[in-house]
């Protein structure tokens, strides 16, 4: 019996997959801080800048 057919680890690999969806599905839904919704304003507008520049 390999590691993969293990049934105690098959158990616990779906139980560390479901917490980590779990966790980035939670994350995904949080509301930027502002502070990083300005810096990326900010870091966008300079790239149009050096787009334009071109």
């Amino acid at each position: 019996m390999t590691s993969r057919d293990d049934p105690k680890k098959l158990k616990i690999a779906s139980f560390i997959d479901e917490n980590l969806k779990q966790v980035f599905s939670d994350l995904e839904r949080d509301q930027m801080p502002d502070q990083i919704t300005d810096l990326l304003t900010l870091l966008r507008a300079q790239d149009d800048e050096l787009k334009v520049k071109k």
